[in-house]
C-alpha cells in the first residue's frame, strides 16, 4: 500500500532521521487494498453508531478522563459506574472475545525494565519516592558504588519502565511507617498571600467536558478502539447493505480481509472525535472559557509503530474547521503526550516511539490552519521522563535526541516539572541552554523541589518567575502554568500526588496567565473558581437540575394501542375502529424541538453546573421496578401465588395434579413393600438350607436381627427370621402405602367386585 503524504507544515520540516515511518498497516495474507474512493462514493449502510453505550466496539479512552496524564488510578477518574446509572447491556456483546482494552498510549509503553529495577529496591530508595522536604530532588541521583545496568539480553519485554515513573499504581496501599514519618517530619509549606486578582487570564480543562460528556447524543474527542476491532473489521459484514451489529451484521471472517476496510473502522472513529470539537468550543466559549488540551487520542493508534497512519488527508478538512472556530473564538489549543513518550531513555525502541508520538501530535496541531499566534501557543507539552540510574546521562541523551526532532516539533515542544524525578530548578538550566519554554506545574513543585535553593509553597517559587517566561517570551509564545491540588487525605509524597476533584484557590501567578486547571471534574473545576472569586464568566452558569436536561430532543412516546379480543369478527373491529377514532384522546402535544447546535448546551438558564460529588445527576435517574403489591380476591373468588384469580380450568388441572402425585406414590410404596418381602422369603430360605452340623460346632456367627419398625440390630438376622416362624401366626395386614404429606387424599372408593357380592 502506498505511503500517504505528510501535511504541508511537515513535509517543509526536516525527516526523523534514523526512523522508520509508520506504516498504515502489516501487510497480511488477504488481497491487495482497493484503491481510495471518494469520500462521497462509501455506502451509508456501512455507518455505524459513535455512541460508545450503542456500540460495544467504540470506547472511551482512560487518559480523557483522568486530571492529567501522569494521574493513573481509578482514583484521578471519573467514576464511570456513577455516572451510568443504566447496567450495561450484556445482550450486545463487543465484536472482540478480549475484554483488553488496547489504546494509544498502551501500545505506546512498551517500554521494558532493567533486570535490576525487576528486584525488590532496598528501603532507601524509597526516598524517591517522597516528597516534601528537599530530599526528594535528590534521592534520585546516583552513587558512585551503584552497578552499571545490565546489557540489554537481560531486559524483560514485559515489564515497563521506569517502575517509579509511575508510583500512582501503588496508590491504594497503606503507606509504611518510614513514608509516613518523613512526611510528617517535613516543615510546612510556604504559601503567598498574593491572589491573581482582576483576573485578564484564560482558565482551561483537559480533554473532556463532563456535561456534554453525558449529553444525549454525547459530545467528546477521545472515542478509541481496540486493535482486534481493527482487525476484525478488515473482513466484510454479513450484509454490507446494513449497519453493523454486534450480533445481527457483524464481519465475516470467512471472506477475505482488506487492510482499507479496517483503516476505515479507525477513520470514522477519528471523525467522529474531531467532528465534535466545534461544539466544545463553542460550548467553552458561551460560558466563559478559552482554553482547552486536546486529547492525544483523538487518533487511536496513529502512531503506532505497525498500525500508525498519517492524519492527512483523510481528517484534513475536518481538523482545519476546528482551526477556524478556534480562531474565530479567540481559543487557545495545546495537547499533552502521555508519561510514556520519553526522549531520555536509555532504549532506542522507547525515543523511537516518542519522536512518532511526537510527530503525530505537531500533525495534528499543525492541521488546525490557526492564525500565527494561536499557532504558536498551540504548544505540546512533555515531561523529561525517568531517571534511569544517572540524572547526567538521562540529561545528555534527551539533548541527543531533542537535535534529532523536526523544527516543526521543537517549535511547540514545552517542558514540564513533574511529581517524581525533576525539580524546576534542574529543568530550568536545560531549557534556556536549548531554548525550550517551561511549564511551572505548582503541584508537582510542592512534591519534588531541591530544599538547599527553595521551601515548599508558593511563595519561594516567585522568585524564578522571571527566568521561567523569559523562555517563552523568547520564542514569542504565550506562557502557561498548571495547577491542582492534592486530596485533603493525603500523607506522604505518593499520595499527594492524586489530584483533588476541584481546587480550592488560585495560585500566586501573573493576572494575564493562560492557567490549566488539571482536575477529574474537568470544566466544573473552572467553574467552581469562577464562583469562589466572581471571575469573568461567574454569571454565565446556573445550578442543574438533578438527572434532568431541557437541552436535549427526547422521542415523543405515543400511548399504546389497546389490543382486540380475536374472537371479534372484521366487521366488529371496523366499528370499534370508527368508535375509537371519533372519541380517542387527541394526540399529544409536540414537545419543542431544540435545534442540534443548542443540543446540549444548557438551555437558555445555563443549567450546566453540578455540585461536587454530584456527578449522578448527569445521568437520568435510576428507574426502581417496585414490587407489586398483595391483591385481594373479589368476594368468592380464589388468587394463586401471582395474584391471578382461579378459574375452573385451573381448578380442574390442579385436582388432576394433585392424583397423578398420589397414585405414583401409592405405586411406589407398593413396589417398595413387595422388595421388602422378598429380600424376607430369600433370607428364611437360606436359613433353611444350612446344614444342622454347622449349628453344632459352637461357632458364634456375627448377624444382624431385624428389630420393630424393620429397623436392624446387631443380633443375628437368620435366627430373628426363624423365631418370627415359630410364633403364632397373625392375619397378614395389606402392606401399607408411601406417606404423602402435604398432599390431599384421593376420594375414590375401593373397587368392588359385585359380581362375587351377588
Amino acid at each position: 500500500m502506498p505511503k500517504r503524504k505528510s501535511s504541508t507544515a511537515l513535509a517543509q520540516s526536516t525527516p526523523l532521521p534514523n526512523l522508520p515511518p509508520p506504516q498504515a498497516f502489516a501487510v497480511d495474507d488477504g488481497p491487495p487494498a482497493p484503491k481510495r474512493a471518494a469520500r462521497g462514493s462509501r455506502s451509508s449502510g456501512r455507518k455505524a453508531s459513535m455512541n460508545p453505550e450503542k456500540n460495544a466496539n467504540v470506547l472511551d479512552a482512560p487518559e480523557a478522563f483522568r486530571a492529567s496524564p501522569d494521574a493513573d488510578t481509578k482514583d484521578e477518574r471519573m467514576d464511570l459506574d456513577k455516572m451510568f446509572t443504566k447496567e450495561k447491556d450484556d445482550s450486545v456483546p463487543s465484536l472482540v472475545e478480549n475484554g483488553d482494552s488496547d489504546t494509544p498510549l498502551s501500545e505506546l509503553s512498551d517500554i521494558e525494565t532493567l533486570a535490576k529495577a525487576t528486584e525488590a529496591p532496598p528501603k532507601a530508595s524509597k526516598a524517591s519516592k517522597k516528597g516534601g522536604k528537599g530530599e526528594t530532588a535528590k534521592a534520585a541521583k546516583v552513587t558512585s558504588d551503584e552497578k552499571p545496568a545490565a546489557p540489554a539480553k537481560a531486559m524483560k519485554a514485559d515489564v515497563k519502565e521506569p517502575q517509579f515513573l509511575d508510583p500512582e499504581a501503588d496508590g491504594e496501599e497503606e503507606a509504611d511507617e518510614e513514608e509516613i514519618k518523613a512526611a510528617l517530619s517535613r516543615p510546612p509549606p510556604v504559601n503567598s498571600d498574593v491572589l491573581p486578582l482582576p483576573w485578564k487570564g484564560r482558565l482551561g480543562y483537559a480533554c473532556l467536558n463532563t456535561y456534554l460528556r453525558f449529553s444525549n447524543p454525547p459530545v467528546f474527542s477521545s472515542r478509541t478502539c481496540r486493535i482486534a476491532s481493527i482487525l476484525e473489521n478488515r473482513h466484510p459484514l454479513s450484509n454490507p447493505n446494513e449497519p453493523p451489529h454486534a450480533t445481527k451484521n457483524r464481519p465475516d471472517k470467512e471472506q477475505p480481509a482488506s487492510i482499507r476496510r479496517g483503516q476505515d473502522f479507525v477513520e470514522q472513529l477519528c471523525l467522529a472525535n474531531v467532528r465534535d470539537i466545534p461544539k466544545m468550543l463553542r460550548w467553552n466559549d458561551r460560558y466563559g472559557i478559552k482554553f482547552m488540551r486536546l486529547s492525544s487520542e483523538m487518533f487511536p493508534f496513529a502512531s503506532h509503530p505497525e498500525y500508525g497512519y498519517k492524519l492527512a488527508p483523510f481528517a484534513s478538512e475536518a481538523l482545519a474547521k476546528v482551526g477556524k472556530v478556534a480562531a474565530k473564538l479567540g481559543h487557545r489549543l495545546t495537547t499533552h503526550p502521555g508519561q510514556y513518550t520519553q526522549l531520555g531513555s536509555p532504549r532506542k525502541s522507547v525515543t523511537d516511539n516518542a519522536l512518532r508520538d511526537l510527530d503525530y501530535h505537531a500533525e495534528m496541531l499543525s492541521l488546525l490552519k490557526l492564525p500565527p499566534q494561536q499557532d504558536r501557543d498551540a504548544v505540546m507539552i512533555l515531561h523529561l521522563g525517568g531517571v534511569f540510574g544517572d540524572k547526567e546521562a538521562t540529561l545528555a541523551r534527551f539533548r541527543e535526541n531533542y537535535a534529532k526532532l523536526p523544527q516543526g516539533v521543537k517549535d511547540r515542544l514545552v517542558l514540564e516539572n513533574d511529581d517524581v524525578s525533576w525539580c524546576v530548578h534542574e529543568l530550568l538550566p536545560l531549557c534556556e541552554e536549548l531554548n525550550i519554554p517551561i511549564v511551572l506545574d505548582y503541584h508537582h513543585h510542592n512534591i519534588i523541589f531541591d530544599s538547599t535553593q527553595i521551601r515548599e509553597g508558593t511563595k519561594d517559587i516567585i522568585d524564578l518567575y522571571p527566568r521561567i517566561l523569559a523562555t517563552w517570551k523568547r520564542k514569542n509564545i504565550t506562557p502557561k502554568m498548571h495547577y491542582s491540588e492534592p486530596t485533603p487525605e493525603a500523607i506522604t509524597g505518593r499520595q499527594r500526588r492524586k489530584h483533588n476533584p476541584r481546587v480550592a484557590t488560585l495560585p500566586p501567578c501573573p493576572n494575564d496567565m493562560d492557567l490549566m486547571i488539571e482536575a477529574k471534574d474537568k470544566e466544573q473545576a473552572v467553574f467552581e473558581l469562577m464562583r469562589t472569586f466572581k471571575l469573568p464568566g461567574f454569571d454565565t452558569f446556573n445550578d442543574m437540575l438533578p438527572h434532568i436536561r431541557k437541552d436535549d430532543n427526547k422521542p415523543v412516546k405515543r400511548p399504546p394501542k389497546k389490543k382486540t379480543p380475536k374472537k371479534k369478527t372484521k366487521k366488529q373491529l371496523e366499528e370499534e375502529e370508527d368508535k375509537d377514532s371519533a372519541a380517542s384522546d387527541p394526540e399529544p402535544a409536540p414537545q419543542a424541538v431544540i435545534e442540534e447546535d443548542e443540543v446540549g448546551m444548557g438551555g437558555p438558564d445555563g443549567r450546566v453546573y453540578w455540585p461536587p460529588g454530584q456527578e449522578h445527576w448527569l445521568r437520568p435517574v435510576k428507574k426502581v421496578v417496585k414490587p407489586k403489591e398483595n391483591k385481594k380476591a373479589p368476594p368468592g373468588k380464589e388468587l394463586d401465588d401471582q395474584g391471578r384469580i382461579v378459574t375452573a380450568a385451573m381448578k380442574r388441572k390442579r385436582v388432576k395434579e394433585e392424583e397423578e402425585a398420589i397414585n405414583a406414590a401409592q405405586k411406589e410404596g407398593e413396589e417398595m413393600a413387595k422388595k421388602v418381602e422378598a429380600e424376607v422369603d430369600e433370607e428364611v430360605k437360606e436359613e433353611d438350607e444350612e446344614p444342622a452340623t454347622e449349628k453344632g460346632k459352637g461357632k458364634s456367627k456375627k448377624t444382624k436381627e431385624t428389630g420393630a419398625g424393620g429397623k436392624q440390630t446387631s443380633g443375628g438376622k437368620k435366627k430373628a427370621v426363624k423365631d418370627v416362624k415359630q410364633e403364632p401366626e397373625e392375619p397378614q395386614k395389606p402392606a401399607a402405602t408411601a406417606p404423602t404429606l402435604g398432599r390431599r387424599q384421593s376420594t375414590r372408593g375401593k373397587k368392588v367386585d359385585y359380581a362375587e357380592e351377588n
